[in-house]
């Protein structure tokens, strides 16, 4: 029988020390909570964007949340600056990208699927 000893957990907990950091179309990111931790239902990265690659997600949706630093967020043709505390929404199906210096929380949904990240 099993015992709740033998279940794996629902849940996760992970320092950001823990999690691998790789360089991506926006520059580097720490992968913090992904879709191959078993889960498809949300990502979170702390991703430091420099300059990165106009590009969009047909399926996630992405929300980012500017750590520090500042730079301009493009979105779908306009500009906007960013940072520290600023908020962006980004509905799937966006084209965006960031430039500047700056470091984000970025939560998509659903998780981040690297074929669902498309370039023009």
């Amino acid at each position: 029988m099993e015992t709740p000893a033998d279940k794996k957990p629902r849940w996760l907990i992970r320092h950001q020390s823990e999690a691998p950091t790789v360089p991506c179309p926006c520059g580097s990111s720490t992968r913090i909570l992904t879709r191959a931790d078993g889960q498809t239902a949300v990502n979170l990265h702390v991703t430091h964007i420099r300059d990165s690659r106009l590009h969009y997600h047909k399926n996630c949706t992405e929300v980012y949340y500017i750590l520090e630093g500042h730079g301009k967020m493009e979105l779908d043709g306009q500009t906007v600056d960013v940072r520290p505390g600023t908020v962006v929404f980004i509905p799937a199906g966006t084209r965006h990208r960031g430039y500047g210096d700056f470091k984000t929380i970025v939560v998509g949904a659903p998780a981040f699927d690297p074929t669902d990240e498309y370039f023009d």
